[in-house]
């Protein structure tokens, strides 16, 4: 089969789409034949030497896919052949075929296409278990997402959305602004021209926000505790603005607030299962209804990665890149 290879640590050129040997199928996966894939801000990452796969995990970039089921593992009972899926992965998706756990498999929503379906598991499973599962962010509630024309970013205002919260973002330019508020947020900010701080506080009468989900970091973590209400939750899930700062922790005890971080990428299988059967159950019937659609910036051959690497980098795209394979 043919794989985009990491040759070595370095920019988009170093992504090779070459042949590499079909993997191992174990007893309790599924091989999927991928149509599609999805870019993560963690594939560039891994591509830069800065985020290697965990143990056991395939070496090729890829945290999700979309495909048919080719192959089972012996002791696979939730699937059979010719299932058409899609699946959170520890690495792998940008190749032909790759080798799943059951748990981690999902069926394609109703009404979608597998590109679509390619751009879900990983955004819904990274939303849903921060900011639901965990964070218990709930009706009557606000909520604010940084980069809210992300792949992240715009599921997120969605199924907030979708789940009877106020939605506020922060987005860099007025084409960003215009879009997420056609996907629903309440409250849209150009973080290049205005204060978060301050329209957040304004539009709350001083209360600040009960959730946020932020991938900035150190950059902008005394301003999300600034704009937390009481009993007010923050949930890190990466650290592009730095990962080591200072901070009043005072707030932290006057307020009862919590900081929480995690990745998706190194939790167990049964975890990911466990997440991946919350999607299922309280979010694809968002999706099959039409209140949370997959945003699909664009598509683009699995041979091209370098140039979908390039895009993301670029920061110029809305939503979702997917790389999807030749028929």
């Amino acid at each position: 089969m043919k794989a985009v290879v990491i040759t070595q640590a370095g920019g988009p050129e170093v992504l090779k789409f070459q042949d590499v040997e079909v993997p191992k199928l174990g007893e309790h996966e599924v091989m999927v034949k991928v149509k599609a894939t999805a870019l993560n801000r963690a594939d560039v990452m891994q591509r830069q030497g800065k985020y290697p796969p965990p143990p056991g995990a395939s070496l090729y970039p890829g945290l999700e896919c979309s495909g048919v089921i080719e192959a089972l593992g012996q002791k696979v009972q939730k699937w059979k052949v010719g299932d058409q899926v899609c699946a959170l992965l520890g690495g792998g998706g940008y190749s032909e075929k790759v080798n799943v756990p059951e748990g981690q498999v999902m069926p394609v929503p109703k009404g979608l296409s597998l590109e679509e379906a390619a751009s879900l598991p990983e955004v819904t499973c990274t939303v849903w278990s921060t900011v639901f599962m965990t964070s218990k962010l709930t009706s009557g509630e606000s909520f604010l997402v940084h980069g809210g024309s992300s792949g992240i970013g715009t599921f997120a205002i969605q199924i907030a959305k979708a789940k009877g919260v106020k939605v506020f973002c922060t987005v860099g330019n007025q084409e960003k602004v215009d879009f997420c508020k056609k996907l629903g947020a309440d409250v849209v900010i150009n973080y290049k021209e205005q204060d978060f701080v301050q329209i957040v506080k304004q539009e709350t009468d001083g209360k600040g926000v009960n959730v946020i989900l932020d991938h900035m970091g150190a950059s902008y973590l005394q301003k999300n505790i600034d704009v937390l209400s009481v009993d007010g939750r923050l949930f890190l899930i990466s650290f592009m603005g730095g990962a080591v700062g200072q901070i009043n922790l005072a707030p932290l005890l006057s307020r009862r607030l919590t900081i929480q971080a995690a990745g998706l990428r190194s939790r167990t299988t049964e975890k990911k299962s466990e997440i991946v059967a919350d999607v299922v159950k309280h979010v694809w019937p968002e999706v099959e209804a039409g209140k949370v659609k997959p945003i699909v910036h664009c598509t683009i051959p699995m041979a091209d990665a370098p140039k979908a690497h390039e895009l993301m980098e670029s920061s110029a795209h809305i939503g979702k890149i997917v790389l999807v394979n030749q028929d």
